[in-house]
Parts: structure tokens; C-alpha cells; sequence
């Protein structure tokens, strides 16, 4: 049985076990223009020939740090089947605009497609709604269009696009940044 609880220490290789990474079949293409009288951001998605692969390598000494601090805040869950972190989502608050922002919300691929993703964002979101926070943020990239899918489901919908937020070359062949809102 899987049961859901603050998440209160989180250890690198947990972390690193549940969010490896994706494989996507396909992407959301980006289209962008922009002139004096007109700016157009486009999503289109396209089945690619070979699987998109991502291997995750971004948990370094300094934002494994910052996610430790996030687990005081009260927004961030962990979904466990017995004592073994099978799933989590790390959040915070941020008051200036009342939105809790996601940084990582993964299930393990041995417990996808289980309702364990639902019951950890719902969960996430009454936190958010005792504090009336007024929408929860995620960011995740034009390649994963699996997680694109699932925050669909999950009520969210596509308000903005960053072509240059992972580097300066994001755009137009590499991984565009996707932002995604679900109203509260």
C-alpha cells in the first residue's frame, strides 16, 4: 500500500533513484517570431523517429541543498510503499504572487500509472489552498512531452514558454522551457 506524508529528509540516492530522467516519443515543436508589432510563441507536437532520452545529472552538493530546505516549508510529500520512497514533490510557496511552485515532481518508472502522481499533487495542492495560494506552478521541458501529458490530466495548461531559459542556444533545436499553471 502507498501512503503519502510530508517528506521530512531526503536522501541523494533516493532522489537520484525516483527522478533518473525520461524517454519521450515525442516533442512539442516551438515555433517563435517576434517583431515590432507581433510576438508568437507556438506549440506543436511531433512524434520523433527515435526516443528522446534524458538522464538527469543536475543534483549537485548546492541545489541538493536547496531541496533540503524546501522539505521545512511544508509542501513537499513523499509517496512510500513500505520505507522506500517511490515518488515526491518538492514545493514552495511564494507569497509575493500566492503560487506554489513545483522544482521536482517525479514517480519512480516501477510505480507510473498508479493514480501515485494525482494523490501526491492533490495532496500538494490542499497545502497550498489552506494558505490561499491561488495556482501551483511546474516547469518541464518541450522534449518530455509524457510530463506534459500528465500535468494535462492533472488540470494544468500551458501559460508560458522560455526559449532561452536553460541556455542561450535552447531554441530552436534544443530543450525549450514549458510552464505550466493549474488554478486553485
Amino acid at each position: 500500500m502507498i501512503e503519502i506524508s510530508p517528506l521530512k529528509k531526503l536522501e541523494l540516492a533516493d532522489l537520484e533513484r525516483v527522478a533518473s530522467g525520461y524517454t519521450s516519443n515525442g516533442k512539442y515543436e516551438v515555433a517563435y517570431s517576434d517583431s515590432e508589432n507581433q510576438s508568437s510563441i507556438r506549440l506543436q507536437f511531433v512524434e520523433t523517429k527515435e526516443p528522446y532520452v534524458k538522464q538527469y545529472d543536475h543534483y549537485d552538493r548546492e541545489t541538493f541543498q536547496q531541496y533540503q530546505e524546501l522539505l521545512n516549508n511544508g509542501f513537499s510529500f513523499g509517496a512510500y510503499e513500505d520505507d522506500l520512497l517511490v515518488a515526491l514533490i518538492l514545493a514552495e510557496a511564494r507569497e509575493w504572487n500566492r503560487s506554489l511552485w513545483v522544482w521536482e515532481f517525479h514517480v519512480a518508472e516501477t510505480h507510473r500509472k498508479r493514480g501515485i502522481g494525482k494523490r501526491l499533487m492533490e495532496r500538494a495542492a490542499e497545502s497550498a489552498k489552506r494558505i490561499h495560494l491561488r495556482t501551483i506552478v511546474c516547469e518541464t521541458q518541450n522534449t518530455n512531452a509524457n510530463a506534459i501529458h500528465v500535468y494535462r490530466k492533472l488540470g494544468f495548461r500551458v501559460e508560458g514558454v522560455d526559449i532561452s531559459y536553460y541556455t542561450n542556444n535552447d531554441h530552436p533545436d534544443g530543450e525549450v522551457a514549458v510552464f505550466m499553471k493549474r488554478r486553485l
